[in-house]
């Protein structure tokens, strides 16, 4: 049977078996593409050609442990057990075949037994994390052109800080941070490191230490050969797309997590949907839907999020609700951003409001919200207070990876109420409310795409418009794009096709003449990508201009 086309990258290790060295390869390469079940299941079958292979062991005992998606704070606490009783298993195996290694492969295993205790019942984790750190610092400063222990050097170093490298509001190194030496460890491999450009493992770590910090372009042209290397590993064809968002290039965003999604599928195949790494895969569709909302692209995006809860079906979500029910949501979101007011109102309420609670309240917002556009506002009213009582139910482990969905849902509110008090004529409440929506929104934690899809500045920068707050809007606008300082890097949504069009607005509006045409050019090439024409920034906007 033919296996996955996943390049050519490769680390020669010691083993007498070639089938086990190819096999390790295969392992390490998914190790860096946050595979982390089919990496051990490689792992295993080099142990199968091979029993004496200490780097298999190596490999298990790694790929079970913590990555920067899945710090130890994400497992539940029976499957730390397991994670560490694997680990400390294969590290005893790895260890008792230290004397016929190379001095690499024994660095790595023996700074590996720093990572895990002794069994899974301690509560804080962080000790190891740094003790493992420590640990790979020696071994990086003993092994200083091995591109792969630069790589593992560099992870162990951001999963003591997991998406805390950066402070966003400041730019600065996030509190205890090891943010600045992972930064030089991997700057320095590109610049002097013969192969870096083609290891999988360093181009993801840089693109993860990027993306948080004020200039995620330095990351551009790592995505770019990164989304080159490793042809049916889903997750590295995706990555660099959380580099093309920050810099405004949503049609990359679209058609790289298309390719991620196919590449994807051959695991699906295979496998079924009954594993975490569906969490990945639902990351790509979620990443796509978002790139074709900033597009002004329905038909993209509704596609994508009815492709999305077609892979998350009953029997897929229910063992792991707080992972993967809130992905469900995402639909709601691009029917409000297209105004879909009749198809939101059309569609049937979930069965199982306490297993799709997250579903539940979305819908009921998206109701409201459609009610109240359409005029109808006592019945917008009762779905008001239906989605406060859905929002209630929501537990707090329910989750859309770094967001809270409670927090999510705090942004639905205000985004919410603040429609629902516009077309009450009630402005001056309804600004205060949509104020509020950006407020929470740029409050939520870093997460790529952002926890709540449709910039809350639209919707307020619409209705200031159609009020004629001139001003007001053309600053909400501003800032959306990164044209002046307000928001930090990772808050901006650059060239982004509905603040464009109420920038251009302002600017006719205002009769300004310098500024206006290099934005309309902006403004054109942005609706030549749309699938819909856009005469607003929000659906909710009534009155628009010509």
């Amino acid at each position: 049977m033919n296996y996955y086309n996943l390049g050519t990258y490769g680390r020669k290790i010691t083993t007498g078996s070639a089938e086990a060295q190819l096999w390790f390869d295969r392992g390490l390469l998914w190790t860096y593409g946050y595979h982390h079940e089919e990496a051990i299941f490689c792992f295993e079958q080099a142990l199968v050609h091979y029993a004496d292979c200490a780097m298999a062991h190596w490999g298990i005992a790694y790929a079970i442990g913590p990555n920067y998606n899945k710090p130890w704070e994400a497992f539940e606490p029976d499957e730390k057990h397991t994670a560490v009783a694997l680990a400390r298993k294969s590290l005893e195996s790895a260890v008792a075949r230290v004397s016929d290694v190379s001095p690499a492969e024994r660095a790595l295993i023996e700074a590996l037994v720093c990572r895990y205790p002794d069994n899974g019942d301690v509560e804080a984790y962080g000790p190891y994390n740094d003790a493992y750190a420590a640990a790979m610092r020696a071994v990086q400063g003993a092994f200083a052109e091995d591109p792969d222990i630069l790589s593992l050097f560099a992870e162990a170093l951001m999963n003591r800080t997991p998406w805390q490298l950066w402070d966003l509001p400041s730019g600065a190194v996030g509190e205890g941070a090891d943010t600045l030496e992972a930064v030089g460890i991997l700057e320095g491999a590109f610049r002097t490191l013969e192969g870096a450009w083609d290891h999988p493992g360093l181009l993801h770590m840089y693109v993860h230490l990027m993306e948080m910090s004020p200039f995620p372009e330095r990351a551009l042209p790592h995505g770019d050969r990164l989304s080159e290397l490793v042809p049916d590993a889903g997750h590295l064809l995706h990555m660099a797309t959380h580099i093309d968002v920050l810099c405004g290039d949503y049609e990359n965003v679209v058609s790289r997590n298309t390719r991620a999604i196919r590449a994807d599928k051959l695991y699906l195949q295979r496998n079924g949907p009954h594993n975490f790494y569906t969490l990945y895969r639902c990351h790509n569709y979620h990443f796509k839907i978002y790139g074709a909302m900033f597009l002004g692209q329905p038909k993209t995006a509704l596609q994508a999020a009815d492709e999305l809860i077609e892979n998350l079906s009953d029997d897929v979500v229910r063992p792991l609700a707080d992972w993967f029910e809130g992905f469900i949501s995402m639909k709601q979101h691009v029917l409000v951003r297209f105004g879909r007011w009749d198809a939101i109102l059309q569609q049937p309420m979930p069965d199982d409001a306490q297993l799709y609670c997250v579903t539940t309240a979305m819908m009921h917002y998206a109701r409201a919200v459609a009610l109240a556009n359409i005029g109808q506002l006592a019945a917008a009213e009762l779905e008001r207070h239906a989605f406060d009582a859905a929002r209630a139910r929501v537990p707090e482990t329910r989750m859309l990876f770094n967001n809270s969905c409670r927090d999510i849902l705090g942004v639905a509110e205000q985004m919410m109420l603040g429609e629902l008090e516009y077309k009450k004529g009630n402005h001056e409440a309804a600004f205060a409310h949509l104020a509020s929506s950006v407020s929470v929104d740029d409050g939520l934690p870093y997460d790529e795409p952002w926890g709540w899809i449709q910039p809350t500045r639209h919707a307020l920068g619409a209705l200031l418009l159609e009020q004629n707050r001139l001003n007001e809007a053309e600053a909400v606008y501003r800032a959306d794009l990164g044209l002046d300082a307000t928001l930090s890097r990772a808050c901006q949504h650059p060239n982004n096709v509905w603040s464009l069009h109420g920038l251009h607005e302002c600017l006719a509006r205002r009769g300004e003449t310098v500024e206006r045409p290099h934005v309309k050019k902006q403004l054109d090439k942005a609706l030549a990508r749309a699938q819909i024409a856009i005469h607003a920034s929000c659906f909710c906007r009534s009155r628009t201009a010509a």
